[in-house]
C-alpha cells in the first residue's frame, strides 16, 4: 500500500490556490515548531462568502496538500460553513494521511480559523470567542 493517496500526491504536485491576496480581508498564519511547517491563508470575503482564498505553505508534501485541499473546500462558501471545516474533513477529502502527518490537516484548519478571526477583528464583527481557541489551549504545537 502506498504511503500517500493519489489525491495527496495530486494536491502536492499541483496545489490549488497558491499565492498571496494583496488586499486580503483576513490573513491567518500558524506553525508547528516541532516539524517546522508554517501555513499562511489569505481570504477575500464578499457578502459573507469566501470569494477567493490563497495560501503559502512552508512544509512537507502533506502540509502543502492539506493547505491546497482546505482552500478548495472553503472557496465560494459562507464564512459560517468555513468555520465548520475540521482537520478530519480535510484528511477525508485527501483520502487519508499517515498518522504521523495528521498534524498537517490540523494546521490547515487552524490557519483558516485564524484568517477568519483576523477578518472579524479587522472589521469589528462580533463573534463567539470559543470558536477560536488560543494557541496555548490547543496543546498540539507544544507536544513533547
Amino acid at each position: 500500500m502506498a504511503l500517500y493517496s493519489e489525491k495527496v500526491m495530486d494536491h502536492f504536485r499541483h496545489p490549488r490556490n497558491v499565492g498571496i491576496i494583496e488586499d486580503a480581508d483576513g490573513i491567518g498564519e500558524v506553525g508547528n515548531p516541532v516539524c517546522g511547517d508554517i501555513m499562511k491563508i489569505y481570504l477575500k470575503i464578499e457578502k459573507d462568502i469566501i470569494s477567493d482564498v490563497k495560501f503559502e505553505t512552508f512544509g512537507c508534501g502533506s502540509a502543502i496538500a492539506s493547505s491546497s485541499m482546505a482552500t478548495e473546500l472553503i472557496k465560494g462558501k459562507p464564512i459560517s460553513q468555513a468555520l465548520q471545516l475540521t482537520n478530519k474533513a480535510v484528511t477525508e477529502a485527501l483520502d487519508g494521511l499517515p498518522a504521523h502527518k495528521l498534524h498537517c490537516s490540523v494546521l490547515a484548519e487552524e490557519a483558516i480559523k485564524s484568517a477568519i478571526k483576523d477578518y472579524y477583528d479587522k472589521h469589528q464583527i462580533a463573534y463567539d470567542h470559543s470558536q477560536f481557541p488560543d494557541c496555548k489551549s490547543c496543546g498540539h504545537c507544544c507536544e513533547e
